[in-house]
């Protein structure tokens, strides 16, 4: 509706305008960072994204059709914090809820990471040490899809492409649901397996078709990032709780809640008991 209609729903009362307000006070915050990287900048040394942005917006500040100005940097710096903050948290919540749901598989993480790294601060560097529990997040990744739309991206000029033209300025949407549950490429897809990524000798491997960052060369900027946050957060819930529920595991409902953003975990309470 506001897309269609903005300065109508804009007028209209309801909770949607806290959540304008609070996104006007984010933007706000957002644009004293800019303003303070404007004045301590230096252009032959970029510190971070901000930076470089500006370091672009200069050098095309005479172009009138550049896409490197100030609107365009806080919407950005948003994106870069409500999209990775939201699919991330997500995916920790779905990863509880199939610990719950599936107690075993729980045990076994925890054992290899007792036996791997036992209390230590867990690092990236652990990951390829843990196998099963580095296969597990990935399955949880895959049998979430939690955007089973990736972003459109459009054609800059005709392309043929496996005996099809695609027209130039044609939207492209890519769905990824479609290759995460795909039953050529999985072995069972509709049902949570971490051995689809664990070899005949329990190592891990990696499934082409595991894509829920989005493929090619405009996929998900914040995967590796998300990859490190997934790892580092759960491996550390698991070493100091085991998760439960009141109900036990088969009260748990792993089906996805479906919003605009996408498949999301259903709300449970939980019970993390210190180990």
């Amino acid at each position: 509706m506001y897309n269609v209609f903005p300065r109508i729903v804009e007028h209209l009362p309801g909770s949607h305008n806290t959540a304008f307000a609070l996104i006007e006070e984010i933007k706000g915050f957002v644009s004293m960072q800019i303003q303070e990287h404007k004045e301590t900048m230096d252009p032959s040394s970029p510190r971070d994204f901000i930076d470089s942005f500006l370091i672009r917006s200069n050098q095309e500040k005479d172009i009138p059709s550049t896409e490197f100005h100030h609107e365009n940097l806080v919407s950005t710096v948003l994106n870069l914090f409500l999209a990775g903050t939201e699919t991330t948290s997500s995916t920790i919540r779905y990863a509880l809820s199939l610990f719950i749901k599936y107690p075993d598989i729980q045990e076994k993480m925890q054992h290899e990471i007792d036996t791997v790294i036992g209390q230590s601060c867990p690092s990236m560097e652990n990951r390829k040490s843990l196998p099963f529990t580095d296969a597990v997040i990935h399955e949880v990744q895959r049998f979430l899809d939690i955007v089973p739309f990736s972003l459109p991206h459009y054609a800059l000029h005709d392309i043929s492409f496996r005996g099809y033209t695609i027209p130039k300025d044609t939207v492209i949407i890519p769905l990824l649901h479609s290759v995460l549950k795909e039953e050529k490429h999985w072995e069972t897809p509709w049902t949570f397996n971490p051995k689809h990524f664990l070899d005949q000798n329990d190592n891990f491997k990696k499934n082409p078709s595991f894509m829920p960052f989005s493929a090619g060369k405009r996929a998900c900027v914040g995967e590796s990032l998300a990859r490190m946050e997934l790892f580092i957060f759960l491996v550390s819930l698991l070493q100091n709780f085991t998760f439960s529920c009141t109900g036990g595991p088969d009260t748990i409902n792993l089906s996805p809640e479906f919003s605009s953003f996408g498949n999301l975990p259903r709300s449970s309470e939980i019970i993390a008991t210190p180990r």
